[in-house]
């Protein structure tokens, strides 16, 4: 596969996967915080708190899972390059 071919096809997939977790983490805080029948057209203080504190947790997680599977890759890489070596 050409270069930037694989390039472009990976920026897309990234704005794909980012625009994924944006709506699960929409769809969940709002779940989790707002009340299905609305009172008021303005969100409440502990509305805004709960929201405030549920996204930064699920971007959180969103953070340490990426670091965990980029590590979990690059052993996963290196093991193959070991097997490589060592059959080769």
């Amino acid at each position: 596969m050409d270069p930037m071919k694989a390039q472009q096809l990976a920026a897309e997939l990234e704005v794909e996967m980012m625009a994924d977790m944006y709506n699960r983490m929409t769809n969940a805080c709002h779940r989790k915080c707002i009340p299905p029948h609305y009172k008021e057209a303005e969100l409440t203080k502990g509305e805004s708190v709960c929201l405030d504190r549920c996204v930064a947790k699920y971007l959180d997680l969103h953070e340490r899972l990426g670091r965990k599977l980029t590590e979990l890759s690059v052993q996963d890489e290196e093991m193959m390059r070991k097997a490589a070596v060592g059959s080769g």
